[in-house]
């Protein structure tokens, strides 16, 4: 029925016969659709039958549709293939029923924008639908092919701009650099709606070429050095290294050597590049204690002592911070001890950070001269919050970094990055000669004068007690030198005692400072300048090295020792070390021990950390000059307690900066 339909209303009139060309078959519906210009719907017949005027008459319709159902019912096939080499088509008529289900179902999907239900099809058959849409999209959809031939086309030319002057093996860094060099390429030359398949295609390609034996090693060490090694695992405890396996067991090495000195820093030798903290701030200079400073005397830090076979580290749990209103609750309940030096401030308790570090006295950082307002202040204010130390510490848990600021209190780690040995008397220091060591550079080898008021008497006290007398024969002792200070006249008793902040560049090469910024150079018989400027300002962690190479590159020195010359007299010189290796907000490190006191009469060495790190983290040296005064030791490094021979009880304390006046 449906066929015979087809047939009457695709049958010519009479009319239109006698107007075709007497032509059938293919090469009459070829000639027909070349040789119309255009399509004509409407005719009206110029005769003057009455008969066949203002009838309509659709004449391509007709043709486009017969000469297509007379090639289907014959079942020749279509032969109007524009390829270079045409294949004759093969029909297979459905029935009916088929026809109709797919003729609905193509219009509901393409005309009403229905999706298709998954579940409706089986799985063969929706991978045969989707098989055939894509035939059938290929053919219709010249946009895409075109735009899938322009960009296969694009891809290798993307391939060779990412590959040039590429190394054997090479980082991330480089990969994504040379990955965007190679998009641009491609994006010059492809387009269409396939650029971004084939631009997805081309990053997968890349990164399959740079992880197939290419990739260098992310690792970076703790002075900022790339692992020159490719791809590798490190070995295991009691695992040989082996290079030949797939991938290869390797340490890491950046092929960077520097020279450094020992803890006391009278033997030097050359060291690798460390690459974890254990290497940098304890390895090296344990093996060169068993070779120069194991005899001599140390004050140990406390370190961890686990109670069980397996302790674990601490996890890093960062504590949100209180709101405003608790903190001004915090900061009135705070008990603040002047010149106390072992508890940190609020804001480093509660995880924030600031600019200087430690409760040291408002006169002390603005160099104020009231040195009874610090007596006082101490005598009044005698509680002193719990330090670090004062707690029970952790048999458990273990920090697996450094002490510093933002730790969790009442943690220690498995080594002290800190050292801290005396080298002898206090006689072992000669003022006029200096300090008798390795890589100094010529005149920057010695200790500035400290100058520390131990006791000031009156004129009308005298200089002998009023019970003693000569012996006979024995002249009266002439008085000592006395200072003049205002209307009165006062005798001061002084001890001297002496500083030095070394710093050390990477090839060994070690000096001191007399100031910020400022190498001392001195040409004999001793330096001039006091220690007071040194102690009441913040030291640079990096310094410019004295002496620069030939290339553009600069050299930075590090402040790696503290020389303490104590003297044999009633006083006590205490060391509060606080170092901030880094712009805000990188906290402060300070040893496990915050203060230590300094027996008398002897030359003290602090060696700091070599690398400074956290759990997020290394501190790296600073890249640009500008950045200097941001990495810095803290002033308030050393105070002293003066000890009165008439009161011994009540002992009074003197802070640096009111000593020299």
């Amino acid at each position: 029925m449906l066929l015979d339909q087809l047939r009457s209303n695709c049958t010519m009139r009479e009319t239109d016969s006698l107007l075709a060309p007497t032509l059938s078959g293919p090469r009459r519906y070829q000639m027909m659709r070349h040789g119309r210009q255009q399509l004509s719907f409407y005719a009206e017949s110029s005769s003057s039958s009455s008969s066949s005027s203002g009838q309509l008459v659709d004449c391509t319709l007709k043709e486009f549709l017969w000469q297509h159902v007379e090639l289907v019912l014959s079942k020749k096939g279509f032969d109007d293939s524009v390829g270079r080499n045409p294949q004759p088509s093969h029909f297979e008529l459905p029935t009916y029923q088929k026809w109709v289900a797919a003729a609905l179902k193509l219009y509901e999907v393409t005309i009403e924008g229905k999706d298709d239900d998954p579940t409706s099809l089986t799985g063969e058959l929706s991978s045969k639908i989707m098989g055939s849409i894509k035939v059938l999209e290929g053919y219709l959809d010249i946009d895409t092919k075109f735009s899938e031939n322009r960009c296969q086309k694009a891809l290798p030319m993307a391939h060779s701009a990412y590959q040039s002057n590429l190394p054997h093996n090479y980082t991330m860094t480089v990969h994504k650099n040379q990955l965007a060099q190679a998009l641009r390429v491609y994006s010059q030359h492809a387009r269409g709606p396939a650029f971004h398949k084939y631009a997805m295609q081309l990053n997968e390609d890349c990164y399959k070429f740079w992880s197939n034996g290419h990739q260098l090693c992310e690792e970076r060490s703790l002075t900022d050095q790339h692992c020159v090694h490719k791809f590798h695992l490190l070995p295991k405890a009691g695992e040989k290294p082996e290079a030949d396996r797939n991938p290869p067991i390797l340490y890491h090495n950046s092929r960077a050597r520097s020279t450094g000195a020992c803890n006391c820093g009278r033997k030097q030798a050359p060291r690798d590049d460390p690459f974890d903290i254990k290497a940098a701030n304890y390895d090296f200079y344990q093996l060169l204690e068993e070779k120069c400073c194991g005899k001599l005397e140390h004050i140990n830090f406390p370190v961890f002592q686990p109670s069980t076979p397996d302790p674990a580290p601490a996890r890093d749990e960062s504590s949100p911070a209180p709101p405003e209103g608790e903190i001004e609750k915090l900061k009135e309940k705070e008990p603040q001890t002047q010149g106390e030096s072992t508890g940190l401030s609020l804001a480093l308790s509660l995880g924030q950070s600031t600019g200087s570090l430690g409760t040291y006295p408002p006169d002390a950082q603005a160099g104020g001269d009231n040195a009874e307002s610090h007596g006082q202040s101490g005598d009044s204010k005698s509680e002193k919050r719990p330090s670090l130390v004062d707690r029970q510490a952790s048999t458990v848990e273990y920090l697996p970094g450094m002490l510093h600021s933002n730790c969790p209190k009442g943690l220690l780690p498995k080594f002290s990055s800190w050292s801290l040995v005396k080298l002898g008397p206090a006689k072992a220091y000669n003022f006029h000669t200096g300090l008798d060591q390795q890589g100094f550079i010529p005149g920057t080898n010695y200790l500035m004068p400290w100058d520390i008021v131990i006791r000031t008497r009156t004129e009308d006290e005298g200089d002998l007690d009023t019970n003693s007398w000569p012996a006979p024969n024995k002249a009266v002792p002439a008085k000592r030198s006395s200072v003049v200070m205002g209307r009165g006249r006062r005798r001061d008793d002084i001890a001297r005692a002496f500083v030095g902040f070394e710093y050390e560049d990477a090839r060994g090469r070690r000096f001191m400072c007399s100031g910020p910024d400022k190498v001392m150079k001195v040409m004999g018989g001793g330096p001039k300048e006091s220690a007071i400027k040194a102690l009441n300002s913040d030291m640079p962690l990096y310094i410019l090295s004295s002496t620069q190479g030939r290339g553009l590159k600069p050299h930075y020195a590090q402040f790696m020792r503290l020389f303490v010359v104590v003297p044999d007299a009633p006083l006590q010189i205490t060391l509060t070390p606080q170092v901030q290796p880094g712009p805000p907000p990188c906290p402060v490190f300070y040893p496990e021990k915050q203060e230590i006191t300094l027996p008398a009469d002897g030359l003290w060495v602090l060696r700091f950390p070599y690398a400074y790190v956290t759990e997020r983290g290394p501190c790296f040296p600073p890249k640009e000059s500008q950045q200097l005064m941001s990495y810095k030791v803290l002033r308030g490094i050393l105070k002293a307690i003066t000890h009165y021979h008439c009161d011994l009880v009540n002992p009074t304390v003197f802070h640096w900066n009111t000593f020299w006046k």
